[in-house]
């Protein structure tokens, strides 16, 4: 393995009670993280999935823990930030999976407000409130550095990881509350990662289209079209397995990616460079 793609610092996953977050998380542990805090409004979601990723860890001293919070709230954003900071003494890595979609696709011109003001208020503003707090937190700490076979460079406080989307680029018809707000989410990353590079901050974010999640495999389940959808759209004809975007994140966590800032990753088997008639 690649020497420079292993991690050994602390880690908050946001939204890691199941889906991307939870994988995500299962990845920087198996990637050598000291320590993953499991942050998750489901209290229950998350101690299983906290419990989990003792199985993947392979750092020996591993630790884990939860914390339950709303990224809706920002006292209990800011709590969670100091909550890792007091435990573990620095916060390394942070992955911000939290996320909801806008449920019935509907045109623009029949965009629902309230479900518009949840969306953003959840995938934007929440996505904000914690970048706001971790970048805050992170530049206060001592760099890091990474020696390797060229030599020793300073791979700076820490890194933040958002996950965005594939409609952070492109529309999806009905699905407008989603789409832009997954636009601000990439506004948030470069936004972030031009002001904290003097800070040794690096922000980027994933940005995958179908994954396989519990919410996607019960809408196949039920929906046998969406499957059929998905293999005329996908060039590869398959859905994203959770693997093939949480092992990204922690590519982009470790010094490998050390240069890397203010970006974005397509996760997407190529659809946005493709058009795609029948």
């Amino acid at each position: 393995m690649l020497n420079s793609a292993q991690l050994d610092g602390i880690a908050l996953v946001v939204g890691s009670g199941r889906g991307i977050g939870k994988e995500a998380a299962f990845s920087l542990a198996e990637a050598g993280a000291k320590a993953v805090v499991f942050a998750d409004m489901n209290e229950e979601f998350a101690k299983a999935s906290s419990e989990e990723s003792k199985k993947y860890a392979t750092n020996e001293g591993y630790q884990t823990s939860t914390f339950v919070m709303n990224v809706k709230d920002a006292k209990t954003v800011e709590d969670m930030v100091n909550y890792v900071v007091e435990k573990y003494g620095r916060l390394d890595y942070c992955v911000n999976a939290a996320g909801v979609d806008n449920g019935v696709h509907k045109p623009l011109a029949d965009t629902d407000i309230e479900v518009f003001d949840h969306v953003m208020s959840v995938n934007a503003r929440g996505n904000l409130l914690c970048v706001r707090a971790q970048t805050a937190a992170m530049r206060k700490q001592t760099p890091k550095t990474w020696t390797s076979r060229n030599g020793t460079r300073d791979i700076g406080r820490g890194v933040i990881i958002n996950i965005a989307s594939a409609n952070s680029f492109a529309g999806l018809p009905g699905k407008g509350s989603y789409v832009i707000s997954k636009h601000a989410s990439m506004g948030i990353t470069k936004m972030a990662g031009v002001d904290h590079a003097s800070d040794g901050i690096r922000v980027n974010a994933v940005c995958p289209t179908w994954v396989r999640t519990p919410l996607l495999d019960e809408e196949l389940a039920s929906n046998p079209e969406v499957k059929g959808m998905i293999s005329r759209v996908v060039p590869i004809e398959r859905a994203a397995e959770c693997e093939e975007v949480s092992d990204v994140v922690a590519f982009l966590c470790s010094p490998a990616a050390s240069y890397i800032s203010g970006a974005s990753l397509l996760i997407d088997a190529g659809i946005t460079t493709t058009l795609r008639l029948f």
